[in-house]
């Protein structure tokens, strides 16, 4: 039986600046960084939730050569999204992160569902900032 998930992959540019964006910025900690033979394995994970690693992973194998490069294209353009981070302040850790440096494309702004803010990594990632409240499917109407 299922019972989590347990690793999302990133996409990075750089997995040593991607590395230090996530723990440096956004508080995230490191869990592995090994280097094997044509291969780096990387991973952080928020202190509450150490049961869900995101690995930072450059485009490459086990995708081919032509995939990896839209990849690339993709991010390079910043068209390529990454995940949801939760916060019960949105406008606070928006403030907070903006005075780190990190870049956002869209400030905190009311949503049915809550506050939400849009950020990107220094990928080119645009990560979610929601604090989210109850909500209906009525509140979309």
């Amino acid at each position: 039986m299922i019972t989590n998930i347990s690793l999302l992959s990133v996409f990075v540019t750089d997995i040593d600046e991607a590395k230090a964006f996530y723990t440096e910025k956004l508080g995230f900690v490191l869990k592995d960084d090994i280097h094997l033979p044509g291969y780096r394995w990387c991973t952080v994970y928020h202190s509450s939730h150490p049961e869900l690693e995101l690995q930072l992973a450059l485009p490459g194998p086990p995708l081919d050569e032509e995939s990896a490069d839209a990849v690339r294209r993709m991010m390079a353009k910043g068209n390529l999204h990454g995940f949801g981070i939760a916060t019960d302040d949105c406008r606070k850790t928006f403030a907070e992160l903006s005075a780190k440096g990190v870049e956002f494309i869209q400030e905190p702004s009311d949503r049915p569902y809550g506050v939400e803010a849009v950020l990107r990594d220094n990928s080119g990632n645009w990560l979610v900032l929601v604090e989210q409240k109850k909500y209906s499917a009525g509140d979309f109407s």
